[in-house]
């Protein structure tokens, strides 16, 4: 664990979920091929050739660009506009896009979290009060990490997407603490070091990611493994 700026001292830890708390990429791509898996079975749509989910996507964020902080309507919304440009009934489309969405949040939830990493969160719920703040869709109550967290704030329907600071701002309103009483744990320097940064909130970068980040500050820890979580059991990072 490495420190690379002073912070204050903390009641709370905030986790990202996605990659933070387990590895989402197999996950994504098994959901994103369910729907695929799904879609291709309606001849209107598969007809469209291999690039209209794309184009669908694309269409739908360049008419309501704020679609971009909510990825969960975002797909609903595309795949309703792809449903409605077809020969299809109004009555089907709905049906088919509903269909659609449903097959990747099952698959997109499919998922279990190591054990060792509820321990983690067990250890460290001793001494913090534990939140999520995700700009993912996935649903966290159909998995275990349901009842692990006092609050769980998610893109779009709590707040625009991180580094925006607002689902930071709502943790600590609803919370009743001071944004600089939290810690935010993510992979990613982009949106969660950035956005806690930017929030007046503590930040600390989970470095595991061969990814390019366009983000230049510092975040105020660093680990290279989750379970390096444990130190903050121990000792109270603070002044």
């Amino acid at each position: 664990m490495r420190f690379n700026k002073a912070i204050d001292s903390i009641s709370v830890l905030s986790f990202d979920l996605d990659d933070t708390l387990y590895n989402n990429h197999p996950v994504i791509k098994a959901a994103v091929q369910a729907q695929l898996d799904y879609l291709n079975q309606i001849t209107q749509w598969s007809q469209q050739g291999p690039n209209y989910w794309s184009h669908c996507r694309n269409q739908t964020v360049k008419q309501t660009p704020s679609l971009a902080n909510d990825v969960t309507r975002w797909r609903k919304v595309a795949l309703q506009y792809g449903m409605s440009k077809l020969p299809l009934t109004e009555e089907q489309a709905h049906h088919y896009a509903s269909c659609a969405y449903q097959a990747f949040s099952d698959a997109r939830s499919n998922i279990t979290v190591q054990q060792s990493v509820l321990d983690l969160l067990g250890a460290l719920r001793t001494k913090f009060r534990l939140i999520a703040i995700t700009n993912g869709n996935v649903e966290i109550d159909k998995f275990n990490l349901r009842n692990e967290f006092e609050l769980v704030l998610k893109a779009g329907p709590d707040g625009a997407a991180k580094p925006h600071s607002e689902l930071f701002d709502k943790a600590a309103v609803v919370l009743n603490v001071k944004k600089s009483e939290i810690l935010h744990i993510g992979d990613s320097l982009d949106s969660d070091v950035q956005g806690a940064n930017l929030a007046g909130c503590n930040s600390l970068w989970l470095n595991n990611q061969q990814f390019k980040y366009k983000y230049l500050g510092l975040p105020h820890i660093e680990i290279n493994n989750i379970n390096d979580l444990y130190q903050l059991v121990n000792t109270s990072p603070s002044k």
